[in-house]
C-alpha cells in the first residue's frame, strides 16, 4: 500500500496512468463498436433468416401438412448451401423424430427464440433455435449454428484482453518516459531553484531549444529571477547608500547637539543648533519619504489603483504649478504638442510626480533663464512624454549614471539624488521606459509609456 502511495504521488505515473485508461477506453469502444456491427448484425441476420424459414415450413404445413414440412426439411439439408449451419427438427406429437438433422427436441425450450443446446447427430452444438407447436400436435424447431458467432466473440474478447496489455505495458513504459521526461524538465528548475538559496542569484535555468511548455516555464522563470535580481541589486545599493550618504548628517546632527549642550554656549548658538538639527533631520524625513515611494512603486502595490489617466493635462497642470517658480529664477515653461489627447492607464498621482520631477530637474540644471519646454503625443501607438532644456546638459558618458540613486552630477546643487530614480521606478512600474538624449543644447528627457499600462 505504501508503494502504491509512493507511486501515485508521482505526477510521472499519474500521467502514464491517466494515459493508459484513456487508450483502453479508446480501445474497449472501438472493439464495441465492431462487436455491434459485427456480432450483433450477424445475430439479427440469423434471427431473421431463423424466422423466415419458420413461416415458410408452417405454411408448407398448412398447405401440404406434415410430408411436406419433411420433403422441404429434406431438400434443405440436401442442397449442400449452410447444410453444416442449418438446424432442423420434425417431431410428430408422441415425440418421434420425422425429419431434420437434430436428434431430439433441446431441453428446456419453449416457445420463445434464443440460444440453445442441442444435439446434432451425436454432437453438442449451440445454435439459435425456434420452436413452434403445430395445428395437430407436431413440434416444428428450425435453427441455424453459432459456431462463427462464438469464434467471432472470442476474437473480440481476445482484442479486449490485448487492450488490457498493452495499456498495461503503456502504463509501465509511461511511467518511465514520463518520469524522464518530468526529471529532466523539472529537474533542471529544482537544481537552480536550490543553488538560487544557497545565495547564488546569477543562476538561470537552462532554456531548451524546442519551443515547449518547460522551455516557456523555463523563460518566465529567468525573467522572475532577473527581476529579483535586479531588486536585490536595488536593495543592496540603497542599504550601502544609506550607510555611506546618511552617516554624515546623522553624525553632523549629533555633534552640533552636543556642542550644544557644553557650557558656556550662549542661547543663540543653541537655538542656531536646535534649528540646524531639525532643517537637517527633516532632510533626512524626506530621504526616508522618497525611497519608501521608490520602494513602493518597484513592488507594483500601486498598480491596483490604475485607471484612465490623461497624460496631457497632467503635463498642462505640472507646467501651470511651475510657472511662477519659473518666473522667480527668469525661466520658462512652455507647452508641447498641441491638443492632442493622450489618455493611457496608470496612477495619476504619480505619473503627476513624474512629470514633477522632470520639470523641476530641468528648471534646476537649466540654470538661470532656461527655457524648459513640456509635451505628450502618440508615436506608433506608445505614449511619449518628453521634458527638455536648454541648459548646459549631461555628457553622454554621464547619462548612464542618471536615475540611479543619491547619485548627483552637480553635488553643489540642493537635492538628495533620489528624483530621478523616482522617475525610473514610476516609469516601470507603468511597463515604459526612459531615455535621455541631447537636446543640443540642454538635455531631453523621453517617456515611453503603453496604452494599457
Amino acid at each position: 500500500m505504501a508503494t502504491l502511495r509512493r507511486l501515485w504521488a508521482s505526477a510521472g505515473f499519474r500521467l502514464a496512468f491517466q494515459y493508459a485508461v484513456l487508450v483502453a477506453i479508446t480501445m474497449m469502444a472501438a472493439l464495441a463498436i465492431v462487436y455491434l456491427q459485427t456480432v450483433g448484425v450477424l445475430h439479427q441476420r440469423i434471427a431473421r433468416q431463423v424466422g423466415a424459414t419458420v413461416l415458410q415450413l408452417i405454411a408448407r404445413f398448412d398447405g401440404e401438412g406434415a410430408a411436406g414440412v419433411v420433403q422441404a426439411i429434406d431438400a434443405a439439408l440436401a442442397d449442400g448451401r449452410q447444410s453444416d449451419e442449418e438446424m432442423y427438427l420434425l417431431a410428430a406429437p408422441d415425440g418421434r423424430r420425422l425429419a431434420g438433422n437434430l436428434d431430439a427436441l433441446p431441453e428446456g425450450i419453449g416457445d420463445s427464440d434464443g440460444q440453445r443446446r442441442a444435439l446434432r447427430r451425436g454432437e453438442p452444438v449451440t445454435g439459435y433455435l425456434a420452436q413452434r407447436r403445430l395445428a395437430d400436435g407436431h413440434v416444428l424447431v428450425v435453427g441455424h449454428d453459432l459456431r462463427d458467432q462464438e469464434t467471432l466473440e472470442s476474437l473480440v474478447v481476445s482484442a479486449s484482453a490485448a487492450a488490457g496489455v498493452v495499456a498495461l505495458l503503456l502504463l509501465v513504459g509511461g511511467v518511465f518516459v514520463f518520469r524522464q521526461e518530468l526529471d529532466r524538465a523539472v529537474g533542471a528548475v529544482r537544481r537552480t531553484a536550490t543553488r538560487i538559496a544557497d545565495g547564488d542569484l546569477r543562476e538561470r535555468v537552462v532554456v531548451e531549444a524546442q519551443d515547449d511548455e518547460f522551455a516557456r516555464l523555463a523563460q518566465d522563470i529567468n525573467a522572475m529571477l532577473d527581476r529579483i535580481e535586479s531588486l536585490m541589486a536595488g536593495v543592496r545599493h540603497v542599504s550601502d547608500t544609506i550607510a555611506h550618504n546618511l552617516r554624515t548628517p546623522l553624525t553632523r546632527v549629533l555633534l552640533g547637539l552636543r556642542a550644544a549642550q557644553g557650557q558656556g554656549v550662549s542661547p543663540g548658538a543653541r537655538e542656531l543648533a536646535v534649528a540646524t538639527a531639525i532643517r537637517e533631520l527633516e532632510e533626512l524625513g524626506t530621504v526616508f519619504e522618497k525611497l519608501l515611494q521608490i520602494a513602493e512603486a518597484e513592488a507594483g502595490a500601486r498598480r491596483r489603483d490604475f485607471a484612465p489617466a490623461a497624460l496631457h493635462t497632467i503635463v498642462g497642470d505640472v507646467l501651470e504649478l511651475y510657472d511662477a517658480v519659473a518666473e522667480a529664477q527668469g525661466a520658462t515653461v512652455l507647452r508641447e504638442g498641441g491638443d492632442e489627447e493622450v489618455v493611457v492607464t496608470g496612477d495619476r498621482d504619480l505619473l503627476a510626480g513624474v512629470v514633477a520631477n522632470l520639470v523641476d530637474n530641468a528648471l534646476k540644471y537649466g540654470g538661470t533663464g532656461c527655457t524648459v519646454a513640456a509635451g505628450a503625443h502618440w508615436d506608433d501607438g506608445r505614449a511619449v512624454l518628453t521634458v527638455r532644456d536648454d541648459g548646459p546638459g549631461v555628457p553622454a558618458a554621464e547619462r548612464e549614471r542618471i536615475g540611479t540613486r543619491f547619485v548627483r552630477l552637480q553635488p553643489e546643487l540642493p537635492g538628495q539624488g533620489l528624483g530621478l530614480a523616482s522617475v525610473h521606478a514610476v516609469v516601470a512600474l507603468h511597463g515604459g521606459r526612459v531615455r535621455y538624449a541631447d537636446a543640443d543644447p540642454g538635455l531631453q528627457v523621453r517617456i515611453e509609456l503603453p496604452r494599457d499600462g
